[in-house]
């Protein structure tokens, strides 16, 4: 196993794409250096995103720990006073002069700091924390440039089960039982197709008894997308639409049954 950004999540490679709201995509770079990308992916519901399939798992997964910074805010990091230690390698590693300590506690000056994120990867304690506040849409739009900055130069193929469809991230140590019982698994060249052919899928299906989605249908939520359904704020579809318009891929498929 290799971990694609390095053990601090500062090894990266600069991807210039000039996309609607991502200059230059930050990469792992054992990413960039492969010849060929095959992802196997965990589908299911987010919070963030509405669904998290090929996309989500390509663009947010090979993000440098930098690149993850940009995709969830809109914003600059920020220190948790309570959580430094005072080591100061944030700012042995800023290239830009923002960081000082006052009163034995970093703190990030907004106005000299350009959001790399370096900082955030060299805190031995999580004291340096992005702001984790773009909007949902905005994150999904983002997410597409990032997979398109992966998948752009190289020959790409992806496998995604639908099972154990969770109604949160998998980082979640809480998560509640699947919305809706196992589908299987989908395959295709196609990272746009394949997202939309499982979401497809998955509203297709009836809801898992005592699940987070029975009791938002019980509770009256639109039953046409379980996605929106779990999660109001979200529109999953937006990511998708900014794929297409990169030419990522598109949303028709054929669905061949194995």
């Amino acid at each position: 196993m290799i971990i694609a950004d390095g053990l601090k999540g500062t090894d990266e490679t600069l991807v210039p794409i000039d996309g609607e709201y991502v200059r230059e995509a930050k990469i792992g770079r054992a990413i960039m250096d492969a010849d060929i990308l095959i992802t196997l992916n965990h589908f299911k519901v987010h919070e963030c995103t509405g669904m998290g399939g090929a996309l989500k798992n390509i663009g947010m997964g090979c993000g440098s720990r930098a690149g993850k910074m940009e995709m969830h805010s809109s914003g600059k990091p920020y220190v948790d006073s309570d959580l430094c230690i005072s080591c100061g390698a944030c700012r042995k590693n800023c290239a830009h002069g923002a960081i000082a300590f006052v009163e034995k506690k970093a703190q990030i000056d907004h106005g000299k700091c350009v959001g790399c994120g370096r900082c955030i990867g060299v805190c031995p304690a999580d004291a340096v924390q992005a702001a984790q506040d773009e909007a949902f849409d905005i994150v999904n739009r983002k997410i597409a440039e990032y997979t398109w900055a992966v998948v752009k130069d190289k020959p790409h193929f992806h496998v995604s089960l639908v099972m154990d469809v969770s109604p949160f991230c998998d980082c979640h140590a809480e998560n509640d039982v699947p919305i809706v019982p196992d589908v299987g698994m989908f395959a295709s060249f196609d990272p746009v197709a394949l997202d939309v052919a499982c979401a497809d899928a998955v509203n297709r299906q009836s809801p898992c008894e005592g699940s987070v989605l029975a009791r938002a249908l019980a509770q009256g939520a639109d039953a046409s997308d379980y996605f929106s359904a779990v999660h109001p704020a979200t529109n999953w579809r937006v990511g998708i639409e900014q794929a297409v318009r990169l030419g990522l891929g598109q949303e028709e498929y054929e669905l061949i049954s194995i």
